[in-house]
């Protein structure tokens, strides 16, 4: 008992002196592009991160597949020049997921919408698990240079 309010007097006494700790301003801040890319006072904002897993569908036809997944491609190539979709990607192979979206906007119900016009998720082929996440508010600024380095667009 003795040492579980010792522990609980240390938490309490370190979350306070937490508190102090001062914060310094961020000499590079640059006010004009927070703005533009709706920054909080962090540099942050929050998006929809899209987890894809493979979905439950079982289609034999490989033509319809590869049509399925052509379908899939085109559409990430639309949300993007749309300026919807700032990440997207395979990730490496394994049990269950597939790959991510990252999704320039916070509304779970209007992401789920947007899903919905990817062919390959409309066929069951691919599951969308849609998060809140919240990270670099500057993020959307890397499409500015991804369509630059890439020789081929999907």
């Amino acid at each position: 008992m003795l040492k579980s309010k010792i522990f609980q007097l240390a938490a309490v006494s370190l979350f306070f002196s937490c508190l102090g700790i001062s914060q310094s301003l961020n000499e590079k801040y640059d006010s004009i592009l927070a703005k533009k890319y709706g920054a909080d006072d962090y540099g942050m904002k929050n998006y929809i991160l899209v987890l894809l897993k493979t979905g439950t569908a079982q289609i034999q036809d490989k033509a319809k597949v590869s049509e399925l997944f052509a379908g899939h491609m085109s559409n990430i190539g639309k949300l993007v020049d749309e300026r919807k979709m700032i990440v997207a990607g395979p990730l490496a192979k394994n049990e269950l997921y597939r790959g991510i979206f990252i999704l320039d906007m916070t509304d779970l119900e209007e992401a789920k919408i947007l899903m919905d016009t990817d062919p390959a998720i409309k066929a069951g082929l691919l599951e969308p698990i849609l998060l809140k996440w919240y990270g670099s508010a500057a993020l959307p600024s890397y499409l500015e240079n991804a369509f630059k380095v890439g020789k081929y667009r999907f």
